[in-house]
């Protein structure tokens, strides 16, 4: 949740919308799947070659559901759906199997599913995946393995602020510290698919903004994934990797605020 950051949400919020924040399962003050076994990416992988569906905690399906929830409880009856690399994946199956409840669409660093797409750069996938040290235990070690990967999937256009970055990794394990979670958020992506047939259905207002230097979700994934979406307009960043510097959070949000209104109700 609080990678959308207060100063981003404020900017929408002064364009008149009311903003709303979540933890997605499995991470932050959300509810978590620890009790489920650690997740064995070979044979996850091994699985999805031989074209098996592996079982796994959960499914963005799920997270969808989980999204509309989220909605009914707070009785809204539609919204503009904004989200960036799974969260993009969240809103485009909610748009898509959701019409009623989406106004407009903003897919931000995400991907469509294409398996013909690029794949991300193997040393990216084994940062990810490589277990960090516990930062109650080995705070500057949790850090350094931290800030490496942050600096591999930024963009050059940049400067990667460290001291910025520091407080916000320290805060969300202070908030909830579960290192289990993105192997099984990384699991419910890994067996969603191809979504172009659910992209080709989708008629809200779209707008897919995508970094050009983005190793993990390449820009050809910002492409297609526009292209699949009828009337959709694709947004590219230069210097914009995977991740969303504050330099760029006005020229991002005058984007959204221009998709959004295009159907306000």
């Amino acid at each position: 949740m609080i990678r959308w950051t207060d100063s981003f949400c404020r900017i929408l919020a002064a364009r008149g919308f009311h903003v709303i924040r979540f933890d997605n399962r499995d991470v932050g003050c959300s509810t978590h799947f620890s009790h489920c076994p650690t997740l064995d990416f070979a044979a996850l992988a091994t699985a999805l070659m031989s074209g098996q569906i592996p079982e796994i905690p959960y499914t963005l399906n799920d997270m969808v559901n989980d999204t509309i929830g989220l909605l009914d409880a707070l009785s809204i009856e539609r919204a503009h759906f904004v989200g960036r690399s799974m969260g993009g994946m969240i809103a485009q199956i909610a748009a898509s199997e959701y019409p009623e409840r989406v106004l407009s669409l903003t897919s931000i660093m995400s991907t469509s599913g294409n398996p013909a797409l690029p794949q991300t750069d193997p040393d990216v996938m084994a940062m990810m995946t490589k277990p960090a040290p516990n930062p109650f235990d080995n705070e500057a070690g949790f850090l350094a393995h931290s800030f490496s990967f942050a600096k591999r999937i930024a963009g050059t256009g940049y400067p990667f602020e460290e001291d910025a970055y520091r407080a916000l990794i320290m805060e969300e394990a202070q908030r909830a510290y579960d290192p289990g979670s993105v192997g099984r958020q990384i699991a419910a992506i890994a067996v969603s698919g191809d979504r172009r047939p659910l992209l080709g259905t989708i008629k809200v207002p779209t707008l897919v903004i995508h970094g050009v230097d983005d190793p993990l979700f390449v820009p050809a994934c910002g492409e297609d994934t526009a292209s699949a979406i009828p009337g959709a307009e694709l947004m590219l960043v230069d210097g914009m990797g995977h991740d969303l510097p504050h330099q760029l959070y006005k020229v991002v949000v005058d984007r959204i605020e221009q998709m959004a209104r295009r159907n306000k109700y």
